[in-house]
């Protein structure tokens, strides 16, 4: 199995203090997350980092500028006490098919929601994800997404360090396994706490984040 899995469109390390997030970032790598855009309505912004290829990394956390958003923020971000890989996403040839397969296939990735960011130059970006109660929880399971006529996060010429590995933990993990190949998706996964790792090949040397 490849240390990266296939058709991997970015990993998302959340955090209950952006600012704070891409400093540590910066000072660990020596490379510096690029503003990506608001979530408006949401009550977050991201920062981004190409990991290669079509792949990124997002580190998203509250947005200060943004007045409190009606519900929770994405992927839980006012809940954690730390910055933390969440989960991932893979870019499937065809959103619709990929998700009525892995139902057939016993698994539900959720539902095909509409999302949009406004980028620092005032333009909009919309995308399809799958959303909703019926993914797993623990975030080791991708998420799919398609960013149908938007341009790619990767178009934009982020800075970049290369992704090396990307790995995951879990108690049980034939219990995920069966999952990921509902979706098509590979991933190292071995036993312990639930957990996902990844490791960048930066200026400073191999850097790994959990």
């Amino acid at each position: 199995m490849n240390a990266i899995p296939a058709r991997l469109d970015h990993l998302v390390l959340a955090t209950p203090d952006l600012a704070a997030t891409v400093a540590d970032f910066t000072r660990r790598t020596g490379v510096t997350p690029a503003p990506g855009g608001v979530h408006v309505g949401r009550g977050t912004r991201n920062h981004l980092v190409a990991l290669g290829g079509t792949a990124y990394l997002e580190i998203i956390g509250p947005d200060p500028e943004q007045p409190e958003p009606t519900g929770p923020r994405p992927f839980d971000v006012d809940m954690l006490a730390t910055a933390r890989t969440v989960t991932w996403a893979i870019g499937p040839p065809d959103l619709d098919t990929a998700v009525a397969t892995a139902r057939a296939r016993g698994y539900d990735p959720g539902e095909i929601r509409p999302m949009s960011r406004r980028t620092p130059d005032g333009t909009l970006l919309t995308w399809r994800l799958t959303d909703g109660d019926t993914q797993h929880p623990s975030g080791l399971v991708p998420f799919l997404i398609d960013w149908g006529t938007s341009p790619h996060p990767t178009a934009s010429g982020l800075p970049a360090t290369p992704l090396l590995s990307l790995t995951a933990t879990a108690p049980v993990p034939d219990e995920i396994r069966p999952l990921l190949a509902a979706l098509d998706a590979d991933l190292l996964l071995t036993e312990g706490p639930v957990g996902l790792s990844f490791t960048l090949d930066t200026p400073r040397g191999p850097v790994v984040f959990g």
